[in-house]
């Protein structure tokens, strides 16, 4: 009997497409992107279930794609902890972090579905005996509900376990493929704390698994409105004329969280902004909206495009001037009075780890050319945003007497990631009135506004695109390490510097000091979300 996706009446066969690693997927055809793009049959391996991701993020994100009927009827997810959990447990605990978190409504028949697949394995990433059993349960899903040998494995453990997890999997024979089977590995941000360390878990990953089978995951990537910044671009004439050196003044890209760090200190002390957002969701942020126009939006020219642009990107030469660093102090945030990065638990007070980053960069290239990329991120600020702000030049004659335009600013097109995604466009335009007075004002697209359809969350996007095979949205390992190349030496200067110059800003602020004082030097100001 074939199974059929009930709201669509399509079955889980038929068209017959290849993934990267020569994998047919049934219900792939790359001439129709129309078509629902559904897994074939397949299994994911969470390492680390127990984590806050895979509670929050991945096990809801795996619910969602089964009840939008995007997963095989046999899919099994497999989780793989440390805890003593028992078979029950696990389904328990998949059912608790599903009905709390998962996007879609919660349906009975759904979920039995996809809890028939679910396997629970406790044990150790060092223990031999863990990954025997590890692929006992595997062999027997293969058995049991036609996975076929095509599964996936998600590290979402702390970095530093990655070279242990890659290496017990190669050693147990879990990273072996065939002709008709894939395997494939997902490695969660951060990769790697510097250059060399990035460059050693590349060659540890490859060694095991083929490049196209490693799937390095930044979830900013997978956020609709992130995917719209091309869409935006190379869909509208409007846009692209004007995307230059020619009309544009300056880019800020900015994501501000209005959080402390809660209680990742054991993570976030030592690692700080830069490593955290700036290396991988800003860079790619800025090689999007930088690139030149791919021959198409697979992976390959996607690729090609943005290492061109991290290749041509400039550091500062006074890395005193242009780039600036702070801790959150004690203050006020969300109307909540919070204390200050020193006086969180397990943070020593000699820190230097910055919770505020400030960077300006340059795009060496014929398009860019003399165009200010300013990058900023940071903790307890004043509103939880991440956006793109284009600011473009003032038209260079204005006929206008200078009252009446006497508080014009440059025309902006800010595209919104989060939270309120959509664009707004900023422009003059003339006060209803008998006298010629011009006013900036704003024009909202709101995503949530003009359509119907709810977007599915970035992990929803990205374990599909694993599970299909579909690596345009993941960063390849020449782009992480061009982005330490841009990194490396302002971090290395930062470190030689170690409390001096770290300033501190009051949380609910919108960072410190130097920040501002960073882009007044060139008579700019930081936009205010």
């Amino acid at each position: 009997m074939v199974a059929v996706r009930p709201e669509l009446g399509l079955p889980y066969g038929g068209l017959q497409t290849a993934s990267p690693d020569g994998f047919v997927n049934p219900l792939r055809d790359p001439n129709d992107r129309r078509l629902p793009r559904i897994a074939g049959p397949c299994g994911l391996v969470i390492f680390g279930v127990t984590g806050d991701l895979a509670r929050k993020k991945l096990m809801p994100a795996v619910y969602d794609l089964a009840n939008r009927g995007l997963l095989p009827p046999g899919f099994a997810l497999v989780g793989f902890a440390r805890r003593e959990w028992g078979q029950q447990d696990f389904e328990k605990i998949v059912h608790d972090a599903v009905k709390e978190h998962a996007r879609t409504p919660f349906r009975e028949e759904v979920w039995k579905q996809l809890s028939e697949g679910c396997r629970f394995v406790q044990g150790e990433l060092g223990d031999d005996a863990s990954f025997e059993r590890l692929k006992e349960t595997i062999d027997e899903l293969d058995r049991e509900r036609g996975t076929n040998g095509n599964h996936a494995f998600y590290l979402s453990v702390p970095p530093s376990l990655f070279p242990v997890a890659v290496e017990q999997l190669k050693e147990h024979g879990l990273a072996e493929q065939g002709a008709n089977n894939w395997r494939r590995i997902v490695v969660e941000k951060p990769f790697g704390h510097d250059l060399a360390s990035a460059q050693e878990l590349n060659r540890i990953t490859s060694d095991v698994f083929p490049q196209h089978s490693v799937f390095r995951i930044d979830h900013y990537l997978g956020k609709e409105t992130v995917q719209n910044i091309l869409a935006m671009r190379f869909a509208n004439q409007m846009f692209e004329p004007v995307w230059n050196a020619n009309y544009v003044d300056s880019v800020q890209i900015t994501m501000a969280e209005d959080i402390g760090i809660g209680g990742r200190a054991g993570y976030y002390d030592g690692i700080g902004a830069a490593r955290d957002v700036i290396q991988n969701h800003l860079l790619q942020l800025l090689a999007l909206t930088a690139l030149e126009e791919p021959v198409s939006f697979d992976a390959r020219s996607m690729r090609i495009e943005k290492q061109k642009i991290l290749a041509a990107v400039q550091i500062p030469r006074r890395l005193d001037l242009y780039t600036a660093r702070g801790q959150y102090a004690p203050g006020w945030a969300g109307g909540i009075k919070a204390g200050g990065y020193l006086q969180e638990e397990g943070i020593p007070k000699s820190s230097s780890t910055e919770t505020f980053a400030a960077i300006r960069l340059e795009v060496d290239t014929r398009r860019w050319a003399g165009v200010p990329f300013y990058l900023r991120t940071g903790k307890r600020l004043a509103r939880r945003v991440t956006e793109i702000a284009v600011v473009f030049k003032k038209a260079p004659h204005l006929p206008f007497t200078s009252t009446a335009t006497e508080e014009l600013g440059n025309n902006t097109l800010v595209m919104r990631i989060q939270p309120d995604e959509g664009i707004t466009m900023r422009f003059g335009s003339k006060v209803p009135g008998t006298a010629m007075e011009i006013r900036d004002v704003t024009m909202d697209f709101a995503y949530g506004g003009a359509f119907t359809e709810s977007s599915p969350e970035a992990y929803e996007r990205l374990i599909l695109d694993v599970l299909l095979g579909d690596p345009p949205l993941f960063p390849q390992h020449e782009e992480v390490e061009l982005s330490w190349r841009i990194l490396d030496p302002i971090i290395d200067y930062w470190e030689s510097k170690g409390r001096e110059g770290l300033d501190e800003y009051e949380s609910g602020s919108w960072g410190p000091a130097t920040a501002d004082q960073m882009l007044a030097r060139e008579g700019r100001t930081w936009r205010r979300p």
